[in-house]
């Protein structure tokens, strides 16, 4: 092992002292570091409570909602015929349809006949976005399909 000259130890012993100072030094700079992390998790902690509290919340609305009353209801409608296929809608999926027959509404002219209150209702009640039905043109679509006018919707709507 070669030994070390005395210019080697001097700047082997500055380097240590530099590196002391600069150890010190950033110690008052994590301060900010440490206080940053502590506020990202209580802000962590406070959403996944919130969150928390809402799933509580739905659970209890679920527990409360009357059972099978809409599908039964769906049912009856489609064994009268008074069933339409509302997923022809823009904007309207299969699951949307069937949580629109469990509102209530089984045909076309049920969502024609709708008012700009119940129209506001219904998406509180689905979870959409306010406004939805009128921006989508529910209402419209809802008359053309009724009519028969599959084609004009078609080109109009698709």
């Amino acid at each position: 092992m070669p030994a070390f000259t005395t210019n080697q130890w001097a700047i082997l012993a500055l380097v240590l002292v530099l590196g002391w100072l600069l150890g010190l030094l950033s110690r008052n700079g994590g301060g900010r570091w440490r206080r940053a992390y502590e506020e990202e998790r209580a802000r962590r902690e406070a959403e996944e409570a919130r969150i928390a509290a809402a799933n509580t919340r739905i659970a209890e609305l679920e527990r409360h909602a009357p059972v099978g009353v809409g599908t039964a209801g769906g049912i009856a409608a489609a064994v009268h015929g008074r069933r339409d296929d509302l997923s022809l809608i823009r904007g309207v999926d299969h699951a949307q349809e069937t949580r629109l027959n469990d509102a209530g509404i089984h045909g076309f002219r049920d969502i024609e006949r709708l008012t700009p209150a119940d129209e506001a209702a219904l998406e509180g009640r689905l979870g959409l976005a306010p406004g939805l039905i009128a921006r989508e043109r529910w209402r419209e679509q809802a008359a053309m399909l009724r009519a028969g006018d599959h084609e004009g919707h078609r080109r109009t709507f698709r």
